[in-house]
């Protein structure tokens, strides 16, 4: 097994089970909560760790109860963290979750308010970056700064896409496979035929874009940069473009309604697991196909990781 670095969001994630999501001015009686650590990269991170793979978290934690109790979970999952702001108070954001089977509501400040850690980043060895190096967009300065330097030593970058970022487009420059949420969209202005290689013109609010179709999403985000992209879509299938004209489709295997417990934290658990993969030495499209797997898996248990164990 490889070696695999994350590099973005963590936060620490409260919680709450409901029978359904609330209407305004209502309150619920939750049936279960758990207060842990969450965010793309942390959750990607202990995925990746409990595969068996290697895996450092690069990532802003701070200081603080809050912090403190990510970092504890974080170890326990055998995850090696770089804390890029080591010394700032109440830094780490707090996400409030509600969870209903398939339904989720979350709210959270992610990186907003953060310091700019770029300079901190410049002081990651990109040695140490291993086979692998995932982002996530988030602390984009210092993703960007980690992410070409990782690059240009020759390790695979991965982006979890979960959304489009401001800046995102100079982040995908440095991309080799992007794997894109359901609920990406491309920025206000941008068109597929409008988007050209190595244009990186920057963008400040993404607006959803009119229905060009997945394909043409596809080719869109390839033309920034990356080789192979794809786009999750919950439990329907994945379409992922290896080259012109060349799109595959991956169908994750269909849980029954009455079997999903809980589908916080599946998208950070299909990067985990391909991160892994890719570590591994797996290709793409069959590690791609691994990540899948793990992640159908995952929404059978309760919260992000009780699924490995």
């Amino acid at each position: 097994m490889g070696r695999v670095t994350c590099m973005g969001l963590t936060t620490l994630d409260v919680v709450q089970v409901v029978d359904r999501l609330p209407g305004p001015d209502e309150k619920l009686v939750a049936s279960d909560g758990w207060v842990a650590f969450g965010g793309p990269a942390a959750n990607a991170a202990a995925t990746s760790a409990g595969l068996g793979a290697a895996t450092r978290l690069v990532t802003a934690l701070g200081t603080g109860p809050v912090a403190d109790l990510a970092r504890a979970g974080l170890a326990a999952a055998g995850v090696e963290v770089v804390d890029l702001a080591p010394d700032v108070a109440d830094l780490l954001p707090v996400s409030s979750v509600l969870v209903s089977g398939r339904a989720r509501a979350v709210v959270s400040r992610n990186a907003v308010g953060a310091p700019d850690l770029a300079e901190a980043a410049a002081r990651v060895d990109p040695g140490e970056a291993g086979d692998v190096l995932l982002v996530d967009g988030h602390h984009l300065g210092a993703a960007l700064v980690v992410a070409r330097r990782a690059r240009s030593a020759g390790v695979h970058v991965l982006l979890d896409g979960g959304s489009w970022k401001p800046g995102l487009e100079r982040l995908l420059a440095y991309v080799d496979t992007a794997v894109l949420s359901g609920d990406f969209v491309l920025p206000g202005g941008a068109r597929p035929g409008a988007v050209l290689p190595g244009d990186q013109r920057a963008v400040t609010e993404a607006r959803p874009a009119p229905a060009e179709g997945v394909e043409a999403l596809l080719l869109a985000v390839a033309a920034l940069g990356p080789t192979v992209v794809a786009r999750s879509s919950g439990p329907a299938a994945v379409r992922v473009l290896l080259g012109p004209g060349l799109v595959e489709e991956l169908s994750p295997e269909q849980v029954p309604a009455e079997h999903v417990v809980d589908t916080l934290g599946a998208g950070d658990v299909l990067h985990g697991a391909m991160a892994a993969a890719l570590a591994a030495g797996a290709g793409p499209l069959e590690a791609l196909a691994s990540g899948i797997r793990c992640a159908t898996e995952s929404v059978r248990h309760r919260g992000a990781l009780a699924w490995l164990g």
